[in-house]
């Protein structure tokens, strides 16, 4: 790396290629003046470079605008100008074969007695002074959250449900209709919210590093619209857009919102991330391009942590601290920046994990069914992932250990 210390001009051509938004007409490029006042206009011709500022007219050297093209030059291209093509190497990573067998022959026999423990803190509201009894909160929750992880309807599902009153984790079966009411009742969201973060406290001490993207579950519904350009009726699936944090050792999900399906990801990363840290030490987060913002990088930067979110081609370096330092890192250092940011991919990874698995669309029709679906989907997932780790890495799963029992939820 060039020593810049020492040299003013150099020093302050590269602070103007971090911060600035330098443009290219031609043969020319447009710096901006640090001053504020206007731009000049650099040909870096290697023979007879030239700078409009005041600068290079008196004294006949490189000025600072001069190096500042260098350093933008350098970094969309090799020093001697051309670029290098080399065969892509797939990475690997190891896999602890026998701890996965053993987990996934057993995952569903574990899945119910971890469930059941899971459903075993929430309180039980008072039933109703008159009129026919209420499901128990803690049957109702089970069924529901182990008829998502079923993947089936649930008329098919019964016969699992059966099973599971006969080893003792539910005191009832219910109906199957009972089951589709408690998912239609808003009463149930905070508390399967709470849910998942109880499921993913286990991993406290193993995830530092985490990651944040969105990605939508299609429904059953349609949206249509008069395409005037084709002038014809057309439609397509509504769906459901979820938000959420992971860990990126263990793919659990710290964190979860679901807003309108148009929601915009940059305002609600603040809300992800205070609540992992909530829970968890954060060391890292990692998000890519959709969310960047000087608000995100301080609300990450708040809690101790360092993000790695892309930089768009909008933005520049103004913005000071460590906005200016890590648009620096990214635009001249981008492999140390990358190694970070390549974290980022386990959060697609955990979505790709909750559809393949759970499905990538709802069987709900109203809105808040739908959402407490996905709900039901993320907590099948965490669950999964702690038992997972319960072969790879020895961690013991005690759910309730540290909190007091979920808020008891009022029903209708």
């Amino acid at each position: 790396m060039l020593d810049i210390f020492g040299q003013p001009r150099q020093q302050k051509g590269l602070e103007i290629a971090a911060t600035s938004k330098i443009e290219r007409k031609g043969r020319a490029w447009l710096v901006p003046s640090q001053s504020g006042s206007g731009r000049y206009t650099v040909i870096p011709d290697p023979d007879a470079p030239h700078c409009t500022c005041p600068d290079h007219q008196d004294g006949g050297h490189k000025c600072k605008h001069l190096f500042a093209v260098e350093y933008v030059l350098r970094r969309e291209e090799k020093s001697d100008g051309t670029v290098t093509v080399t065969a892509a190497v797939r990475k690997t990573y190891v896999q602890d074969w026998r701890a996965y067998n053993t987990a996934q022959t057993h995952e569903k026999e574990k899945f119910q007695e971890l469930l059941r423990d899971l459903c075993s803190g929430i309180s039980e509201p008072a039933q109703p002074k008159c009129g026919r009894p209420r499901l128990p909160i803690q049957d109702a929750l089970f069924a529901a959250i182990f008829k998502v992880y079923s993947t089936v309807s649930a008329r098919r599902f019964m016969s699992d449900l059966r099973d599971a009153q006969t080893k003792g984790h539910i005191s009832k079966t219910p109906h199957f209709n009972s089951i589709f009411n408690y998912l239609e009742n808003p009463a149930l969201t905070p508390v399967l919210r709470e849910m998942i973060t109880e499921t993913s406290l286990p991993l406290k001490a193993v995830e530092v590093d985490f990651a944040c993207d969105s990605s939508g579950f299609t429904t059953s519904r349609f949206i249509r619209w008069f395409d005037h350009k084709y002038g014809a009726p057309r439609q397509q699936h509504e769906w459901v857009k979820v938000h959420l944090m992971c860990g990126v050792r263990t793919n659990i999900v710290t964190a979860v919102e679901i807003k309108d399906k148009d929601a915009s990801d940059t305002k609600l990363l603040p809300a992800l991330v205070d609540a992992t840290a909530e829970n968890f030490t954060l060391r890292e987060v990692s998000a890519d391009k959709g969310y960047g913002s000087l608000k995100n990088y301080k609300a990450i930067q708040y809690h101790g942590a360092m993000p790695y979110i892309a930089f768009k081609s909008i933005h520049t370096g103004r913005g000071g601290g460590l906005w200016a330092r890590m648009y620096h890192l990214y635009n001249f250092h981008h492999e140390q920046f990358a190694a970070h940011y390549h974290k980022r991919s386990n959060v697609e990874s955990t979505f790709s994990m909750i559809k393949a698995k759970f499905r990538d669309h709802v069987r709900s029709k109203t809105d808040v069914a739908m959402k407490n679906e996905v709900l039901c989907k993320i907590i099948c997932h965490n669950i999964c992932c702690l038992i997972q780790e319960s072969h790879e890495l020895g961690i013991d799963t005690a759910f309730w250990a540290e909190n007091s029992p979920a808020q008891e939820p009022v029903l209708n």
